[in-house]
């Protein structure tokens, strides 16, 4: 049984050897991943020391600006996952295209997509930022891994979590056993169970959405946002406006506290309304997190764990949180719908 305090390590290996079918291999994937956080946690920390803010000059396929610490922190994971034998393929958020394993490293079965540094518009002013990653089976034959391999939904994901770089640096991951959250200890350099299977509240009195994007919003969310402003004390309204604007640290606080995150489409053209988020890289991981712990994760049309991608860097409305706050937004969507 898990205990507050025990480290992550002990702990992926106590549940790995509640499967005797187990190889070991994820277990070196997720220890890989978690050393890469610990180096990147401490640049993040020490960041105003070191020239390692502001812009590299460059931009990546979405079009973003990139951060040196963008940089620093997706050649850190590479270099960090690219020669454990576990990995076929990877993608990241700041890569055009999938990113081999070298051919001089062994080839393994799974697949790693990642966000390197979310929310790293915030990096210069000292707001908490993250690290997202998700993970697949390689589904395709041969030793190599290929596109096919990382356009794969939701529901298939193996594993999925982010770290959060902030007051202290936390873990937060699902094997699809539940979700658990663990803290870097510093002192001894390892990351121990802080939160054990987390479950989001089925309700929350908070919301987090950026409003000075209100006037491209459909109806239904611009009704659902004025509900929620509602004085009525029978349901807990008016909820509370909490936006950071920081994915990772918005999702955290909502896992724990209860809400509803909204990034709805943007409809400045009706015909064709444009998600932000990335699918592989960010609603897809999350989506596997909250539903995980009793949360969920919708478009307003579809559950996020069922698209089926079609590109690398595609991107999607994404609303999530706790079940009941997501469940009356759909309402208020299909109500106002066309």
């Amino acid at each position: 049984m898990a205990t507050k305090g025990m480290s992550v390590l002990r702990h992926i290996v106590e549940q790995e050897r509640k499967f005797p079918q187990a190889t070991g291999s994820l277990t070196g994937l997720l220890m890989d991943l978690i050393y890469a956080a610990k180096v990147i946690s401490r640049e993040v920390n020490k960041a105003g020391l070191v020239d390692i803010l502001g812009l590299t000059g460059e931009e990546n396929i979405s079009g973003d600006e990139i951060k040196k610490l963008d940089e620093y922190a997706n050649g850190k994971l590479f270099s960090a996952m690219d020669h454990g034998g576990h990995l076929c393929v990877m993608a990241s958020e700041e890569n055009d295209e999938v990113i081999p394993i070298p051919d001089k490293f062994p080839k393994g079965k799974y697949v790693l997509l990642f966000d390197p540094l979310d929310g790293s518009s915030n990096i210069d002013a000292n707001v908490s930022i993250g690290t997202i990653f998700s993970i697949h089976r390689k589904k395709t034959e041969g030793e190599n891994g290929t596109l096919e391999d990382c356009l794969q939904k939701g529901s298939d994901q193996v594993a999925a979590g982010y770290i959060l770089y902030g007051s202290s640096t936390v873990l937060v991951y699902t094997t699809g056993q539940g979700v658990n959250g663990y803290t870097l200890d510093p002192s001894v350099g390892e990351f121990l169970l802080s939160h054990e299977d987390i479950k989001t509240p089925s309700k929350g009195e908070i919301y987090s959405a950026n409003e000075g994007n209100a006037k491209f919003w459909d109806e239904g969310t611009k009704k659902y946002i004025s509900y929620l402003k509602e004085k009525d004390s029978d349901t807990g309204r008016p909820y509370s406006l909490r936006y950071i604007g920081s994915l990772v640290s918005d999702f955290h606080r909502n896992l724990l506290y209860g809400g509803i995150f909204l990034y709805p489409a943007d409809c400045k053209d009706p015909k064709n309304p444009k998600g932000k988020l990335r699918l592989l890289y960010e609603a897809s991981p999350l989506a596997f997190i909250v539903e995980q712990a009793g949360g969920m994760a919708t478009t307003g049309k579809e559950n996020i764990m069922d698209i089926v991608p079609t590109e690398l860097h595609q991107k999607v409305p994404l609303i999530i949180g706790s079940k009941e706050d997501v469940l009356t937004y759909q309402k208020f969507v299909g109500d106002y719908a066309d």
